[in-house]
């Protein structure tokens, strides 16, 4: 590892201060985003500290300001970065189902709307997870957050497009748009729901994902 050289003015010594590389640097950057994805999901944005972050990621708490201005800065981050995920996914979704975007909305909602997805918010979408926390937030974080809404909206709007022609129906973009927005909010809501009963009514969170996953695979 490079280094530089450091000179204790006091003890008249030279030191040999390491230089982090900036492939180091953008290591420990991905490792503290990925801790506060997880964080931030699995207890909210207030409910867990920058240090209690930086340990999970094998740093620091001061190695944190090194990347970041601020607690707030990395929650835009986070949020930026899980949509981004997300709507990869999504692309990838659409493309293992090349001739039918029926097939493709299917394992959407089923990808989405699922136990797994319910008990493992720290490693699923920012959408749900994230969803209160956001509306605390102010308006930075609500403006991350529309940029992510729009782009699920306007995957699914194509979607269902796709789905149209290939059917033969007649959709307008507009109506598109309309059924994407509803399919996507009932998506998020279904899972939310399911979420805050999980412990107290296992089997009505359940009811709630199987019902939910039956109607939006008919939208």
């Amino acid at each position: 590892m490079m280094s530089t050289i450091a000179r204790d003015e006091l003890a008249g010594k030279v030191v040999d201060v390491p230089r982090i590389t900036q492939e180091q640097k953008r290591l420990n950057h991905e490792k503290i985003v990925n801790a506060a994805g997880a964080g931030f999901r699995l207890r909210g944005i207030d409910g867990i500290g920058i240090e209690e972050l930086m340990k999970s990621a094998g740093m620091t708490h001061g190695g944190f300001y090194n990347h970041f201005a601020s607690k707030d800065d990395l929650a835009l981050e986070v949020l930026h970065q899980g949509f981004a995920d997300s709507l990869e996914a999504l692309d990838a979704i659409r493309e293992a189902h090349p001739r039918s975007a029926r097939a493709a909305l299917h394992d959407m909602v089923d990808g989405y709307v699922n136990a797994e997805h319910r008990d493992h918010p720290e490693i699923g979408c920012a959408s749900a997870a994230l969803v209160s926390d956001v509306g605390r937030h102010g308006a930075a974080a609500q403006a991350e957050y529309r940029r992510g809404l729009d782009g699920y909206f306007a995957t699914i709007t194509d979607m269902l497009l796709d789905r149209a022609r290939q059917s033969g129906t007649e959709l307008t973009p507009a109506e598109a748009r309309e059924h994407a927005v509803a399919l996507f909010s009932q998506m998020v809501g279904a899972l939310v729901l399911s979420r805050a009963i999980a412990d107290a009514a296992p089997d009505l969170s359940d009811e709630v994902l199987t019902v939910n996953r039956r109607r939006l695979k008919k939208l």
